[in-house]
């Protein structure tokens, strides 16, 4: 039976466009332009000369936009644009749910505040799938809360199309589609599964993904070593416990409306027919604590528990109007207090200069487990310039005659991702003996000289090198790079035994890509 719970009247769209300017303008603000780009974004804009069906790191929907990227001029605002862009057609779609949970104007500007104000922001400064699977997570939610107010099969065919396109882009959407699938087994919703169009969406999604799907068949299934590489060298040092608090610290002042948002779930009357997006989100949560899973996984949750709990929240205050205001306040407060702590607006130096304060947030803990000097992410955002100068110097000293012979070889993606990046026409594209750039390597046949960027080649081949010239230290402070001590050398004359070795070698790093 459809259900109406929407206002009377819809909230002025000219607030709502400048709440979607406020976060595009925002994204570019809460970043100083000491910092490059971060290393992964370096590999996912490479993507975009590398277009396939997947990669080991990511499905391939980044690379895609990374060919948008690339035609618009592959400038730093470009690459900065599209995550706050995708940020803010997911607080237009938080917008709409209000409107469809029978939300008014203070609701809106309760959980847009929120959202603006919170870790959310941290999270798209970076050009990773992150924002389009919050994004994807919360357009699956308004489509269920649509079919909810009445059920059509439309709106089933397009959850399958929007979570097709989800796991192109990341394979964390299939939590959600497993929390899905249990909140409608456990109620009334699980006629669902008598429809012609579930299947019909099911399909389609299945179409959808079916390039993937295709590409890791014939790669032997990356993405499961990818997932164990994942789990043993950074999940292992996740706590459960933190896991469950960092989900309220990631929206500081505006944490209330998350309780808010599952007590009205569970018993305010207006929402009864919506109490499924409860069992949904604890049955993921559940799932997430259980698998140690990073504590930003989980955030495509909060757009639609933002929208009942802030509804609620309006609710309740109706006859304290001059009191909304106060609850703005304590929303945006918290954001100011620490914000120079959370966002890298202060220089390395700075940071390093107050870092007691940076390590009570917890937040220079890296996946290492261990504090470090700035937060890990500002630490991936420097010394990459400096790397690309370096490199270019070692390639002009390699005779133009003999270019054609040299190769470009990296310690790990990010170096790779970043030459390719700075030096994109002055050079060859670099590569790495890491990530997918193991199957990115041009023919080797005949190789006289080779760039290396990160540490002196191992004792193995070292007795196979007649050459070493050492063309510069990075010395970029606080770069992780720096702490992990990279170089840039120029090897050449070389024993005829290193070309078996090497392709002995890259052989073998390919082989431990696959899962079979």
């Amino acid at each position: 039976m459809p259900i109406n719970t929407a206002p009377s009247r819809t909230s002025p769209i000219w607030i709502l466009i400048l709440l979607m300017l406020t976060k595009i303008v925002l994204q570019y603000w809460v970043v100083n332009s000491n910092y490059d780009l971060q290393r992964d974004e370096y590999l996912h804009l490479d993507m975009a000369n590398h277009l396939a069906g997947g990669y080991i790191s990511v499905p391939p929907f980044i690379s895609w936009n990374s060919v948008l990227i690339q035609w618009l001029g592959n400038g730093i605002f470009w690459v900065r644009f599209f995550p706050a862009f995708y940020g803010a057609l997911t607080m237009l779609l938080m917008w709409k749910m209000i409107e469809m949970a029978g939300g008014g104007i203070f609701a809106q500007l309760l959980a847009a505040f929120t959202f603006l104000f919170s870790g959310m922001t941290r999270l798209q400064i970076f050009y990773q799938p992150n924002s389009v699977d919050i994004l994807s997570w919360t357009i699956v939610f308004w489509l269920l809360m649509k079919y909810i107010r009445q059920p059509k099969d439309t709106y089933l065919i397009w959850i399958g199309i929007v979570v097709g396109v989800g796991i192109l882009n990341k394979y964390n959407i299939i939590f959600l589609v497993l929390g899905v699938v249990a909140g409608l087994l456990l109620t009334k919703y699980r006629e669902v599964f008598t429809r012609r169009a579930f299947y019909a969406g099911v399909l389609l999604a299945l179409i959808i993904i079916s390039p993937n799907l295709v590409w890791q068949f014939r790669h032997g299934f990356p993405v499961i070593h990818h997932m164990k590489e994942l789990s043993s060298s950074q999940l292992v040092n996740v706590s459960r416990i933190g896991f469950i608090i960092d989900q309220f610290i990631f929206f500081l002042g505006g944490a209330f409306l998350i309780l808010a948002g599952l007590i009205s779930l569970l018993f305010y009357k207006p929402f009864r027919a919506y109490r499924i997006v409860l069992i949904i989100f604890t049955i993921t949560i559940s799932l997430f604590v259980y698998f140690r899973a990073k504590s930003y996984y989980s955030l495509g949750l909060y757009p639609i528990i933002f929208a009942f709990g802030s509804t609620w929240w309006e609710q309740l205050f109706n006859r304290f109007r001059y009191g909304r205001v106060a609850w703005l306040v304590i929303i945006v407060l918290p954001f100011f207090l620490i914000f120079k702590a959370i966002f890298p607006v202060l220089t390395p130096e700075e940071i390093a200069r107050e870092g007691e304060k940076y390590r009570m947030l917890g937040i220079l803990k890296w996946e290492d487990g261990k504090d470090h000097e700035i937060p890990q992410d500002f630490a991936d955002m420097l010394g990459w310039r400096e790397m690309a100068e370096l490199a270019q110097q070692a390639w002009e000293k390699i005779p133009e005659n003999e270019r054609k012979n040299a190769l470009i070889l990296c310690d790990n993606y990010g170096q790779a991702g970043a030459l390719n990046y700075f030096n994109k026409g002055k050079t060859p594209p670099a590569v790495a003996m890491e990530a997918d750039y193991v199957f990115w390597f041009p023919k080797t046949d005949s190789i006289h000289y080779v760039l290396r960027v990160g540490h002196a080649p191992d004792s193995g081949f070292l007795k196979l090198i007649g050459k070493i010239e050492t063309i510069g230290k990075l010395a970029t402070p606080y770069s992780r790079e720096r702490d992990w001590q990279t170089e840039v050398y120029l090897l050449s004359d070389f024993s005829p035994e290193v070309k078996n070795k090497f392709r002995a070698l890259l052989s073998k790093k390919q082989g431990n890509y696959a899962a079979y």
